[in-house]
């Protein structure tokens, strides 16, 4: 009886586990360039001495999904969207170097370029300063070019360059703070090489790569799982109260 109790018991805490992260995509389906997190089911026996005769549910991350999503024009010359395969570097809040696909960008007034997320863009070298300018335009390649304060419409100077990078996809994961990082250890030779050939548009965003009607349809799916392995167990206690009662009979 305590087998069907068990399997049924943690099934539904894997299950749990699972919905949450289901819920965390649907709820970012329209954050810009958020990367949508795999997770499969397996089952484990449970070591010990003895016989396995009991084994376990487990709910198991399986990275990011990197499909791309959707480019939206806006019309905001700040906007950038990475077109294909590649990632914005920008500086981490504990000072590494991360990736994001999110290009919503905005100049403090210190002429710092951040992302909506609030983290430093990274250039050449290191986090991009702008100095103060009429107009500013991102370049296909990362070029960032401004009109200086009081200078004439043909005056443009080139500021710096975004760091644009595309590293093995198989060496990158997702933190817990949701930035894009490489395993250094699985591909040092990748892990911090600018790529020419990234390419970005100006003026546009990409959506989530989130599905919001399969989402959905995810969380029915494992809130029916749930009910089951609810079910199981109280048919696992009702079973041991007719049991008992069996054996009480003298």
């Amino acid at each position: 009886m305590d087998r069907m109790l068990y399997i049924a018991m943690t099934g539904a805490g894997q299950i749990t586990r699972a919905q949450g992260v289901n819920s965390n995509n649907l709820a970012n389906a329209s954050t810009t360039g958020f990367r949508a997190d795999l997770e499969s089911f397996t089952s484990l026996k449970v070591n010990g001495p003895g016989h396995d005769s009991r084994a376990y549910a487990v709910s198991e991350g399986q990275g990011v999904d990197l499909s791309n999503g959707t480019i939206n024009s806006t019309g905001n010359p700040l906007d950038i969207a990475v077109n294909g395969e590649g990632w914005i570097a920008v500086q981490a809040p504990d000072g590494s170097e991360a990736y994001t696909r999110a290009g919503n960008l905005s100049v403090n007034e210190l002429g710092q370029l951040f992302t909506g997320d609030g983290l430093q863009v990274l250039g050449n070298d290191g986090p991009i300063a702008i100095p103060p300018f009429e107009t500013m335009e991102i370049g296909g390649d990362g070029t960032i070019t401004v009109r200086p304060v009081g200078q004439s419409a043909n005056t443009l100077s080139t500021v710096n360059r975004i760091r644009l990078v595309n590293p093995d996809p198989a060496s990158l994961y997702k933190g817990k703070d949701g930035l894009i990082r490489v395993d250094l250890e699985a591909s040092p030779e990748n892990a911090v090489l600018a790529d020419a050939n990234v390419s970005v548009v100006s003026g546009a965003l990409e959506s989530s790569n989130v599905n919001p009607i399969e989402s959905l349809v995810t969380m029915i799916s494992l809130s029916r799982q749930f009910e089951m392995q609810v079910k199981l167990m109280d048919t696992a206690r009702q079973n041991d109260a007719a049991s008992a009662e069996l054996l009480s009979v003298s």
